[in-house]
């Protein structure tokens, strides 16, 4: 017989998104239940840069702090720019989440209707009724295919990024350092005095030497350390007229808008989705007197309303950055000799100037007041 659990709030992949969401409904007095289909934290792989929107949204969650003092502030950077590792933030945020947030080895297999509720099937027979879905499972969610959006396609260009530790300091200083030519883009970011995160992004004709020095850093990386990946988009307009939200159900991060890592805000979206999508959810839930009471079909359309609001905030953010990560991508990794010409001699002093630009995106404080 298989067991059936109800829950108000269902958020599907203990990713970042996932994650930064569920500490947000926490903040805000709000109960949610996490689904991880492996069977712990997914802490493995490397790190990424976190821009002052990112911070926002860290400091929000109240982990800011605490993450500052394990990652040092890059040099010559206008904004807040630091290398952030992946396993690090990770366990940050579960920490800080109440005992049994997260369910592990919790793969959905089907998802159903059951009147204004949402009915999962789960991989061990178990069944999930919900009053609200979140999609925060990648690249491959099934809650993004419920909605009818497409798999995100190969955009011709793969990647390899790495975690690499030093047994004594890595001599670098902590500066972003990137290159790019015929076909390649690689770089190395310090994250602190002994640990590197570096990226190499490359199509499939593309050609490039590497200097030793960087060699050796490649050189030092454990294989649990590494990744290789095929770099996947979704269509900027899918995101445009496509369904962020429908009815009860909701998608984010990755799961939503997927993009080219090369404007550095794949991670830092996420955790603005996190925000926003745990303010509008706490709208629908949190009565304002304790008389207030909502009917099964009052409590729906307040959760529909919010979950509509919170995808017309995100649309045109979505549709700005995916569009604005592939344009970056394929003119930095371009072999023709026009564009090549325009990035190297025109476009290259405007690039920092875009990348703060895309940082300063203002979305408002966690609380609903």
């Amino acid at each position: 017989m298989s067991m059936e659990i109800s829950e108000d709030i269902v958020i599907v992949g203990a990713g970042i998104a996932g994650l930064a969401t569920a500490l947000g409904l926490h903040r805000l007095g709000l109960r949610s239940l996490v689904l991880e289909s492996s069977p712990c934290l997914r802490v493995t792989g490397a790190a990424f840069t976190t821009w002052t929107n990112a911070w926002q949204a860290l400091d929000a969650l109240g982990i800011g702090d605490s993450l500052r003092r394990q990652h040092p502030r890059l040099q010559g950077e206008q904004h807040e720019v630091r290398c952030l590792k992946r396993k690090v933030l990770l366990e940050t945020l579960a920490k800080e989440l109440p005992t049994g947030t997260i369910r592990f080895s919790s793969k959905v297999v089907s998802i159903e209707d059951s009147g204004s509720l949402k009915l999962l099937h789960l991989v061990d027979g178990s069944i999930l009724k919900t009053k609200v879905l979140i999609g925060c499972d990648g690249v491959n969610s099934p809650v993004a295919r419920s909605l009818g959006f497409k798999k995100p396609s190969f955009v011709g260009r793969s990647t390899i990024r790495g975690y690499a530790v030093f047994e004594e300091k890595h001599g670098f200083e902590p500066k972003s350092l990137q290159f790019m030519g015929d076909g390649f883009r690689y770089g190395i970011i310090p994250c602190d005095d002994t640990s590197l995160y570096w990226f190499f992004a490359f199509s499939s004709s593309g050609q490039g030497n590497v200097p030793n020095k960087i060699k050796n850093v490649i050189d030092t990386t454990k294989l649990d350390d590494l990744i290789c990946s095929p770099l996947r988009s979704r269509a900027p307009w899918e995101i445009l007229f496509g369904d962020i939200s429908k009815d009860n159900v909701c998608e984010v991060g990755n799961a939503c808008h997927p993009m080219m890592p090369d404007l550095g805000q794949g991670a830092c979206s996420a955790l603005e989705d996190g925000i926003i999508l745990a303010r509008c959810i706490a709208e629908a839930f949190i009565k304002r007197s304790t008389e207030e009471k909502y009917s099964e079909e009052q409590q729906y359309e307040k959760i529909r309303i919010s979950l509509k609001k919170y995808a017309k905030e995100r649309r045109w953010r979505g549709f700005d950055l995916v569009t604005t990560a592939y344009t970056i991508g394929v003119i930095q990794q371009s072999n023709k000799i026009v564009i090549s010409f325009l990035r190297d001699k025109v476009l290259a002093p405007l690039w920092s100037g875009l990348l703060l630009q895309k940082a300063s995106f203002q979305y408002g404080r966690l609380s609903t007041k």
